[in-house]
């Protein structure tokens, strides 16, 4: 019950079909010869424009992400500074207690 049961391979019976012979086959250089001969035209690309309303809305999508951005990691910074703040507080009313319990005695 707890002994793996390792798989056995089982033994081939017959070799399969025999490896295909591939020939090599020649290249022919036309191809070239025609491309070299052709003047390539030049890439056209379309020209950005920016106008004012796109100048706007993109100071105002930059701004945007900005303050989200900001408002998250402020929140974060607060998510832990004010918990650390009430620990240190309550360490230091802690060790008060203690050493005011140590000089009554």
């Amino acid at each position: 019950m707890f002994r793996p049961k390792v798989p056995t391979m089982p033994t081939p019976t017959a070799l399969g079909t025999p490896p295909a012979v591939i020939e090599p086959t020649t290249v022919t250089r036309h191809a070239e010869t025609l491309l070299a001969a052709q003047p390539t035209p030049a890439p056209s690309r379309p020209t950005v424009q920016l106008t004012p309303g796109t100048v706007l809305a993109l100071v105002g999508g930059g701004t945007a992400v900005v303050l989200v951005l900001g408002a998250v990691l402020v929140s974060l910074l607060l998510a832990v500074a004010v918990p650390g703040a009430s620990v240190a507080v309550c360490a230091v009313v802690l060790r008060s207690l203690l050493t005011s319990d140590a000089k009554r005695r």
